[in-house]
């Protein structure tokens, strides 16, 4: 195994919704338990410090990516010395957004994304779109990008994160049931069709009238799950290994064997 080898862990369930003290709480918690485990970097769902489905709530909370929450977030990453992806409502711009952000091991803000595919109404009621379609940060030696739920079950963003260099994939997740198929299905295709990591981390609980499905997962280039949670809250921990990378791009050369001149007239 590669010495670049990234232990990442998936933390698929929530505090209660729209109680950003009990997920900080909660945060911490999980934290310190997946750096106990020598987890280099922990995920959640999407949304996870505010919750996703709460109305009103997502605008009174919203903040900047500067703001308290994030503040404290990045306290919690330090204390426990991992690096961490979290989800809230960010206000900028004179809007909100649906976004993830990373921040390192010592603290630092290191790269936020805003959802760019909003999903339905309950998206739209309450986020503008993102519009940058790459966005990624060096996380202990691999290329890490992010994405937002339902960007992933769009092949574009994805290829376009593959062709940029992004090696793991991050996408934090609010997906509700019955849509099972995404998580078991075509998560593991576009990581098999991209030749990339791809760490998918959905809720697992009641929200409103959404039921969330779970089945978070850490899928290997070669389209295999390396973790793979049920339906119910779990903290999930496993490697990252860049030489699986070398591997499926020799055994199956997609990206290679791609011949871009004949796509142009398939976008738009």
């Amino acid at each position: 195994m590669s010495d670049r080898t990234l232990r990442v862990a998936l933390d698929q369930g929530t505090a209660p919704s729209g109680d950003t003290a009990a997920a900080l709480t909660r945060l911490a918690d999980r934290a310190a338990t997946a750096a106990a485990a020598g987890a280099d970097l922990l995920v959640g769902p999407e949304m996870s410090m505010t919750g996703y489905n709460i109305g009103a709530d997502t605008a009174r909370l919203a903040e900047p990516a500067d703001g308290a929450l994030c503040s404290a977030v990045a306290a919690i990453a330090a204390d426990a010395g991992i690096a961490i992806v979290h989800g809230f409502p960010e206000r900028a711009d004179g809007t909100v957004y649906n976004t993830v952000q990373l921040v390192g091991a010592d603290g630092t803000p290191r790269a936020a994304y805003r959802k760019a595919h909003l999903f339905g109404d309950l998206d739209r009621s309450a986020f503008t779109a993102g519009s940058e379609p790459v966005v990624q940060v060096e996380l202990g030696g691999l290329r890490l990008g992010l994405l937002v739920c339902y960007d992933v079950e769009f092949p574009e963003p994805v290829r376009a994160h593959a062709l940029a260099g992004t090696e793991l994939l991050v996408v934090p997740t609010a997906l509700m049931r019955p849509y099972t198929d995404v998580p078991t299905r075509v998560v593991p295709v576009r990581a098999l069709e991209n030749q990339i990591h791809l760490a998918y981390v959905n809720r697992c609980d009641t929200e409103g009238d959404l039921r969330y499905a779970g089945l978070s997962a850490l899928v290997a280039p070669d389209g295999t799950d390396t973790l793979r949670a049920g339906p119910d809250e779990e903290l999930l921990v496993g490697d990252v290994d860049p030489d699986a990378l070398t591997r499926a791009r020799r055994d199956q050369s997609y990206l290679a064997d791609r011949r871009p001149e004949l796509y142009t007239r398939l976008t738009g």
